[in-house]
Formats: structure tokens, sequence, C-alpha cells
């Protein structure tokens, strides 16, 4: 055990520890002036807690266990997603939760499914041995094990997780060795959806409002509103973006300081404790700590991408590319949306947002890529994963 636990990558620990302390400072400066939110940060670093217990154990065992499991665990999650169809609970619009009693923590399915894609995936492209991927053999069957999830998240709907599986898919294809005539011919057919898209929300705007609207996801057109055309959407969908960007830009170099930020203390800010919560970073703590916070993310991905390369399993290094994909994508949709570069949705900050599951399942998949580094030299068998 002490063996092991010598083997871990002790740098991403210590950015894992400086995560915690930062973001349950934040969350507390979010909701200070918030009667309804009193003692989140507490419930945040609970959440921490267990997160950190679910590392350590994911760290110590042995990853090709649960590649060889996979299947089973897609499975389970596919059924997962089924069941809070019809019994989970509403938040923010989308039914995506169970409520469990007793634990104070809400099960979002659609975040345990992701590292259950990753892990599927992994043991799929694993047995093609870092052969070019055929298109009816390997490339669609792949994409078939995350279409069937990705169409049951949309219909909760939540499109900020339905969208992170489809880019687990791509960035794990890619390293896959998938061939580059068929990367080119999904850019085209991206290409094509998103220009066809564009022109049916052009032509046939209020009718698709008015279907998404029936349909619980009604916030998705004014978030699109909002960034397509802005000048021309309601003070309503703007508000969140443009009382963001202020703030952020308030911070300066240095910010305002800890627990001064006036647009946060003020209220104007929504969610500052979940998918807001980097403009808390930006209005309190300037460009500086921003950047400082960057630099943790980038050498967090940096260190996880050596274990990659030093890893000589393939399923092991696919997996760890599935991980950094889902939380690159999070961390740059994140940020990138209350810079104006993405339109909004509901995806929150890795590691610094408040949030039971996402914690939680982040804080597992880091530990299952360090399992591969403490796992590396095992005298088993490495044939198919």
């Amino acid at each position: 055990m002490l063996n092991r636990l010598l083997k871990l990558d002790w740098m991403i620990v210590l950015i894992l520890i400086v995560f915690m302390v930062a973001s349950t400072l934040i969350v507390r400066s979010a909701v200070i002036n918030s009667t309804a939110f009193d003692g989140i940060y507490i419930r945040h670093l609970i959440n921490y807690g267990v997160g950190f217990l679910m590392f350590f154990i994911a760290a110590l065992m042995n990853y090709r266990i649960l590649l060889k499991i996979s299947p089973f665990l897609y499975v389970l999650g596919i059924i997962s997603l089924i069941m809070v169809y019809f019994f989970g609970v509403t938040k923010n619009g989308a039914r995506g939760w169970f409520n469990i009693p007793g634990i104070g923590m809400d099960i979002q399915p659609a975040e345990v499914v992701k590292l259950f894609i990753i892990l599927t995936i992994a043991y799929f492209l694993a047995r093609k041995n870092g052969e070019l991927l055929g298109l009816f053999k390997d490339v669609i069957p792949t994409g078939m094990i995350v279409f069937v999830p990705f169409v049951l998240v949309l219909m909760q709907p939540d499109l900020g997780n339905a969208v992170i599986y489809l880019v687990i898919l791509v960035g794990m294809l890619w390293i896959a060795n998938v061939k580059y005539l068929h990367a080119l011919i999904a850019l085209i057919i991206g290409g094509l959806v998103a220009f066809g898209g564009v022109y049916l929300l052009t032509q046939y705007h209020d009718p698709i409002d008015q279907f998404l609207e029936e349909q619980g996801a009604g916030h998705w057109m004014d978030r699109i509103d909002a960034y397509l055309d802005p000048e021309e959407a309601s003070s309503d969908q703007n508000y969140q973006l443009e009382n963001s960007m202020m703030a952020i830009g308030s911070g300066a170099l240095f910010g305002e300081g800890y627990l001064q930020g006036s647009s946060v203390q003020s209220g104007r800010i929504p969610y500052t404790y979940s998918d807001s919560i980097f403009v808390v970073v930006g209005e309190e703590f300037g460009f500086l700590g921003s950047s400082i916070l960057l630099m943790l993310y980038f050498l967090l991905i940096y260190r996880l991408i050596l274990i990659s390369i030093k890893c000589g399993n393939a399923g092991g290094s696919y997996m760890i590319i599935g991980i950094v994909s889902m939380l690159v994508f999070q961390i740059f949709q994140n940020i990138g949306m209350f810079l104006a570069i993405l339109p909004l949705t509901g995806i929150t900050l890795p590691f610094f947002s408040y949030g039971g599951s996402s914690l939680v399942i982040n804080m597992l998949s880091i530990g299952l890529a360090l399992s591969i580094r403490v796992h590396a030299n095992d005298d088993q068998k490495d044939e198919l994963i």
C-alpha cells in the first residue's frame, strides 16, 4: 500500500489540494450575502472530502479491472439515464438528478456516464493495437457508444453534458488513429450541420422557439439568440453575460479583493457558486488570479498527458485522453462563455464550481489516471487492455 502511494504523482495531488482550498474560499465569497445558501461552502468542502476518498480508492485500484467491466458499467449508465427521465428531480429546467435522502448530495447520472463512456471507448479502441480505424468496423460502432447516452441526456434536456460526450468521442477517436479521410468527412458533415442549424434558426426562429419551450428547453434559444445576435436579444437574455463581462473587466490586473467584488456581492451575477464562479475569480482576483488558475489547469493537464505518453497500455492511454478531452472542453467552455467567445451553457468549471456529482466524478477520473502510473509496472498481460 505504502509503495503504491509513493508512486502517485504528488504534484497532481498538490494541485487538487490547492483547488480544494481556493474553490472553498471562492464559493464562500460567492454566497456570503445570500442567506439561501448558508453553509454551502461547508458542503463543498465535504464534497471534496468524498472526492478525495474516491480519488485515492481509484488511484490504488488497478484500472485494468474497470476497463474489463466497462461494457457492464456502460449498460448500468444507460439504465440510470432512462430511470432519471421518469423518476428524477428537476433543476434549472432539466430532469437529471436522483434525490437520495441521507447523503446530502443529489446524484446526476449524466456526470457518471461521462466516465463510463471514456472507459468503454478506451476498452473498445485498445483492441485495435494502434491500427488505422475502419469506418464501419470501428468509427461508427464507437459513435453509437456515445449516440445513445447523447440522445438520452438531450431529452432531459441537458445540452451541456450531451456536447461533452461528443467532445470525448472526437478526442479519443483522433488519438486512436482515425483516418484523415474519415476526419475530413466528419468535419464536412459537422460544418453542413452547423450551417443548416443556423439557417433553420434564422428562417424558422419562432416555431423552433415554441417547440423548445414546449420541451422545457426554451432557455436554449435565449442563449443562442444572445450569442448569435446580442444586439437584437432582449435585456433578460443578455443580463448574465453583460454583468459577468463587466465584473471580470472591473477586476483589472489585481482584482477588487477577496469578499470585495461589487457585482458578485450585490447579487447581480446569477449562479456565482456554480456556473459563474469564474466571474468571482476574475472580479476579486483580477487578471493575475485568473492567470494563476489557468496555469494550474495547464499544469494538471500537462502532468496527465505525461502519464499517457509514458503508459505502455493502449487502454490506459486512451482513457487519459478521454479524461483530458472532457476537462479541457469544460474549462474552455466555462471560461469562454463569460468572455463572449462561446454561448452560455450550464457547464461547470472543473474542481471549482459547487456541485457534488461533477466534483466527485472529476476527482475519480484523476484518480483513475494516476492508477495508470501506480500500476505501470504490474506483471499483467496487456494483450487487449
